[in-house]
């Protein structure tokens, strides 16, 4: 592979983080139902994500250990002695032992839908090929024979994943990875020279266009089985970059999309890194963008430190998530939260008592967050903003429970307004206006605990 090859490949994810398309690269489709369903995504802000699958076992980063030229970061965690040849023979094998018998999908919905979280982003199948659906392109599935969860009643996860969150009202959102390094397909074995493989294909398709046109058929055939028999799906979130139609991996990502389309016509695609028309949603990794994103967007971020499960990871305080998605939210996107489950199919302690907290907290501040859109200067040191109608809305954030709550707080705010409320809080609040915006007075009993998460101001004109 070419030097500028790689360059390309390192640029499109970095230690298996996936850098992200910018505002130019964002085309705006033309069909009023894609808008309209854009407009939706857009009200939804706040997205549960899971990495889930055989590697949940080890507790190690998914898929990437698998590939040898990202090895020096992904095996990190991997600290019994084997070499690559026999961690990747290991690594394949997890299905083997993979049986997740506490799985409880409809739990995992109810605890979504009850603390605020609007839909489901489920790694339906990541890099390293395993398939969480009954799918009949591979063995290589978790309801194919050597999978010992394949007897159980939930043994189809994304069946019972999509049902049990669809029939609480969220949103579905199916990730799908266009590599595979499972199938001979794409990582062909005999086709590279030496054992070493990076994560691409072991081969050039343009040297052979037959082995890569029956790789572009089975991707096509998984995307529309999953499309076909999964019932509605809202939006296709494919990873992988690498793999597009404007480099030598040309899957012909269009029309397989048009297909499923003629199918749900609602449907919205996530080329991510990609741009172009299929790219319906800019989607930053671990990150969030510097500046407000006038397109739709939004932010997969992990709650502890790895996408995976992690043994005794260390997880996010509520406090942090809520200024997260406050600040997402300020700048246009959507929070997309990634939990990832446990390999017996439970969601950690932890886990879940950070779910709840952000529920509380959204059950009485929801309304400044869901359905609201950019209001300038969006974000402003401790301050941030979000509109909805005629309605401003300006969060006060505290960094820790221990910062001084002032008698009054600034609001870099200049637009004419006819009165300020304290969602949650007294309503009609004593103010002044300045030549850099407004300064409120927080009633005494603001102030007589430790700090909020974030005092939340209801602006109206």
């Amino acid at each position: 592979m070419s030097e500028n090859k790689l360059l390309e490949e390192e640029i499109v994810a970095q230690e298996g983080v996936h850098n992200y398309s910018s505002e130019e690269q964002w085309v705006k489709p033309e069909d009023p139902l894609l808008l309209e369903r854009l407009e939706w995504f857009k009200d939804q802000k706040l997205g549960l994500m899971m990495h889930w699958g055989p590697y949940s076992q080890l507790g190690v980063v998914e898929s990437w250990a698998l590939s040898d030229a990202d090895g020096e970061w992904s095996r990190n965690g991997i600290d019994w002695n084997v070499d690559a040849e026999e961690l990747k023979r290991q690594y394949f094998n997890l299905n083997k032992t993979f049986n997740p018998l506490r799985f409880q999908p409809e739990l995992w919905a109810d605890l979504a839908a009850e603390n605020g979280f609007k839909y489901l982003n489920f790694t339906t199948k990541h890099h390293d090929g395993f398939c969480m659906w009954d799918t009949h392109t591979t063995d290589y599935r978790i309801t194919g024979p050597d999978c010992p969860f394949h007897t159980h009643k939930y043994a189809d996860i994304v069946k019972q994943l999509f049902n049990a969150f669809r029939a609480k009202g969220l949103g579905i959102s199916a990730y799908f990875s266009k590599a595979d390094w499972h199938t001979p397909y794409y990582w062909a074995p005999g086709m590279k020279p030496g054992t070493s493989m990076w994560r691409g294909p072991s081969y050039d398709p343009k040297e052979y266009p037959w082995l890569w046109e029956q790789f572009v058929r089975f991707t096509h055939e998984q995307i529309m089985e999953l499309i076909t028999n999964y019932g509605r799906i809202d939006v296709l979130w494919l990873d992988a970059g690498w793999v597009n139609d404007y480099r030598d991996q040309n899957i012909r990502l269009g029309e397989v999309v048009e297909k499923a389309r003629q199918i749900q016509p609602w449907l919205l695609s996530a080329d991510r890194t990609v741009g172009g028309p299929y790219e319906n949603l800019i989607t930053p990794e671990q990150t969030l963008p510097e500046h407000a994103l006038h397109v739709p967007w939004e932010s997969c971020i992990t709650m502890g430190t790895s996408f995976s499960f992690r043994y005794e990871d260390n997880y996010k305080s509520v406090r942090q998530l809520i200024h997260l998605l406050v600040e997402i939210v300020a700048k246009g996107g959507n929070l997309a939260l990634n939990v990832g489950p446990q390999p017996d199919g439970r969601l950690s302690e932890t886990a879940i008592s950070r779910i709840q907290g952000m529920g509380a907290w959204l059950k009485v501040y929801g309304e400044a967050i869901y359905g609201t859109r950019i209001c300038e200067p969006c974000s402003v040191g401790q301050v941030k903003f979000t509109r909805k109608d005629d309605t401003t809305y300006a969060f006060h954030l505290y960094k820790d429970e221990h910062e001084t709550v002032q008698e009054e707080l600034h609001l870099p705010l200049t637009a004419d307004f006819s009165r300020i409320d304290l969602v949650g809080g007294q309503d009609n609040l004593e103010y002044r206006r300045t030549d850099k915006g407004v300064v409120v007075r927080l009633p005494d009993t603001e102030r007589q605990a430790g700090a909020p998460i974030a005092h939340v101001f209801r602006i109206n004109q």
